[in-house]
């Protein structure tokens, strides 16, 4: 009797639903314990992912509705707890594969490479490699998706020179456009929707939703890639994107400087454990050359390339101080657009996506660039 109830109980908590990530608690693995009495007495072990889940209500509630739905269960005690390090490494990928499975609708065309530049910390110029890669990007010719998911700390606006007010057409927002090169850049951002200078006091689940609707209730139909530029940490905002858009790819930013590079790990193991790719790694602030021909390296040497060979993937570049760089971004002039050096950089950056990281969609398969690098090393031999 007591086995059969408890095996009930579990099929019928399997239809209690996690309200944030979707899934049902019994499959995410919060379900940690289900125990019945000969009396009827039922108590559920549930784990949170934190003490403060602001839907702690919302899912005891659930929890106690669906075990009094079960014939033979006199009473109910729902225990909270708060998930361990383990449990919560689990859950997330659980979760993953449950949002990979079952991902929003949204008007990207299926295929487009989704590049999420990251780190783990404020202050290493994430904001200014998104906007420079970006136009570097689209200076080769592509359509580039722009989507600031910095809902605090919106900059890109500014750093990309575009302003205006966001229309809508077709039920779908439609990004901010501005001609780069022989390109284009499409930019969404909440500068576009806020002042410059205004404070958003929004947390938890207003964050995300807004993310949510810059990602499915935008037109991103034809963009070659979406570029996002992500707050620092391991967040809220990273977690609704690594759900709703599972097949992001993370480029990890951080300076040469120990501490940037240990918390710029931490983004890198959040990425992984979420099921997402982590393609490269850009060291910013390399070093500073001073006009009387000395190098600086004032955040010290070799960061990047350690954190790199850390996490193994590719030291994509290593960008120095370069007064070009935070002079274009107060002008809304990427550096990429009129500094020659700081061009070559990411040109090279490009470069290593277009033809082997991230290819856009129609290029060519691992399989037929395989066959074209043989027949070449054949006319080579010949």
């Amino acid at each position: 009797m007591t086995a059969d109830l408890v095996s009930a109980l579990r099929e019928r908590l399997a239809a209690v639903r996690d309200p944030e990530l979707g899934g049902s608690i019994v499959e995410l693995g919060m379900v940690r314990d289900v125990e019945v009495d000969d009396a009827g007495h039922a108590r559920i072990e549930v784990a949170l992912t934190t003490v403060a889940c602001p839907l702690r209500g919302t899912i005891e509630r659930d929890v106690r509705e669906a075990a009094f739905a079960v014939d033979g269960v006199t009473s109910v005690d729902v225990a909270l707890g708060t998930m361990n390090p383990d449990e919560k490494s689990t859950l997330l990928r659980r979760a993953r594969r449950l949002a990979q499975a079952q991902a929003p609708t949204t008007t990207l065309a299926p295929g487009t490479p989704v590049l999420a530049i990251t780190s783990g910390k404020g202050g290493v110029g994430k904001s200014s490699v998104a906007a420079n890669l970006a136009a570097a990007l689209a200076r080769s010719g592509r359509t580039i998706g722009v989507l600031d998911a910095d809902i605090w700390g919106f900059s890109l606006p500014r750093l990309l020179g575009v302003s205006g007010a966001i229309e809508a057409s077709g039920g779908k927002m439609q990004p901010i456009e501005r001609p780069v090169g022989d390109g284009r850049l499409k930019v969404l951002s909440m500068g576009s929707l806020a002042e410059e200078d205004q404070a958003l006091l929004w947390r938890g689940l207003v964050v995300q939703r807004a993310v949510q609707q810059f990602v499915e209730d935008a037109d991103w139909s034809d963009v070659d890639y979406l570029v996002i530029d992500t707050p620092p940490g391991t967040g809220d905002i990273a977690m609704t994107l690594g759900r709703i858009l599972p097949q992001t790819s993370h480029l990890i930013v951080t300076t040469p400087a120990l501490a940037a590079q240990r918390v710029a790990a931490r983004a890198a193991d959040f990425a992984r454990k979420s099921n997402l790719r982590v393609v490269g790694v850009i060291e910013n602030m390399s070093a500073f050359a001073c006009s009387c021909g000395e190098v600086h390296d004032l955040f010290g040497v070799g960061g990047g390339q350690s954190l790199a060979d850390e996490l193994r993937v590719p030291l994509l570049a290593s960008i120095p101080l370069r007064r070009a760089v935070s002079h274009g971004g107060d002008l809304g002039a990427p550096a990429v657009l009129d500094d020659d050096d700081t061009a070559a950089l990411y040109a090279s950056v490009v470069d290593r996506l277009v033809t082997d990281i991230a290819p856009p969609v129609g290029a060519a398969g691992c399989s037929a660039r395989l066959i074209q690098a043989i027949e070449d090393a054949v006319d080579d031999a010949n």
